[in-house]
């Protein structure tokens, strides 16, 4: 039997985390997080963890659930989420899914489809190997993964064979089963989207960043940098974390990594808007005050009948 899940989306430093609490007041919540670095352990400031008062408070999934260097997908959040959404609704409790991952929340809801899994810095990386390598490598490396496509396909097929390396690396799926179907979620969406005036939400996040750095960011760092982690790795690879390591190593001064951190987090919630624009299904709400926020709470709460 199907069941409605809400589903809260929206850019970073909108007010997400803060709408969660204010539902479960309202009802028996679980939250899903749907961000994608927020599942690393360590990693606890750069990527604006909710509070531990608010973790003692309302179950979360998908927070510190992995060391920073532990490979993880789309793909694999999307099925290990459904799984977790079903847990939490043959408990009688209600799965509310908050994140900015707009990947993950369309493999959770969607699953993948071939064409939504491109990434340049990926692409990039597959050509740098293949100079590295040679393409015979690159093939065999496909052979491991995917045999069944590898057969398919000309072992100088560049094109098609760094293409499905790219597809496994994002999604930790097959190219052969992704071409096969896609298989959407047995409960119904019921999207949520917040967003802010541009002005009020860039301050957000400008504050943001200032509370980050009085809050301990570079020690943070620091601890990761001390336990052999570095920015090669992809949990690194995040606004904050790789400004950071660069002020740490001396490339940067303590005022021009303040404003990349500032800059590069203004440019992420964009992309995040213009992702999650694309989606119909999500209807969209202002929260520009406090006020705004109590309203959506109110409004989804009566949506759900709490």
């Amino acid at each position: 039997m199907s069941f409605t899940v809400p589903i809260i989306v929206g850019p970073t430093a909108v007010g997400k985390t803060a709408l969660s609490v204010l539902l479960s007041d309202y009802f028996s919540v679980e939250v899903v997080s749907a961000d994608s670095r927020q599942i690393y352990k360590y990693m606890d400031i750069g990527t604006a963890k909710p509070d531990k008062s608010i973790l003692e408070k309302i179950p979360h999934h998908f927070i510190d659930i992995l060391e920073p260097d532990a490979y993880y997908s789309a793909g694999m959040y999307g099925k290990e989420a459904r799984q977790v959404i079903r847990q939490i609704q043959q408990r009688g409790r209600i799965p509310l899914v908050v994140g900015g991952s707009g990947l993950y929340i369309r493999a959770l809801v969607d699953g993948l489809f071939e064409a939504d899994l491109r990434d340049d810095s990926l692409r990039k990386e597959l050509a740098d190997q293949t100079k590295r390598k040679g393409l015979p490598a690159m093939f065999e490396q496909l052979k491991a993964v995917d045999p069944v496509y590898a057969q398919k396909i000309s072992p100088a097929d560049e094109k098609r064979i760094l293409r499905a390396l790219e597809v496994w690396e994002l999604s930790g799926q097959r190219f052969s089963d992704l071409q096969k179907q896609t298989r959407k979620a047995d409960f119904e969406p019921r999207f949520f989207g917040l967003t802010a005036d541009r002005n009020i939400l860039y301050e957000r996040i400008n504050r943001r960043v200032d509370k980050m750095l009085e809050q301990g960011l570079l020690d943070e760092v620091r601890r990761l940098r001390d336990a052999g982690y570095a920015p090669p790795l992809n949990a690194l690879n995040t606004v904050g974390y790789k400004e950071a390591f660069a002020y740490l190593d001396g490339a940067v001064s303590y005022e021009e990594m303040t404003e990349q951190i500032k800059r590069n987090s203004r440019r992420y919630a964009k992309r995040q808007l213009t992702w999650f624009r694309q989606d119909k299904r999500i209807e969209w709400t202002e929260i520009n005050s406090e006020k705004d926020l109590q309203n959506i709470c109110r409004e989804i709460a009566r949506r759900f009948n709490f």
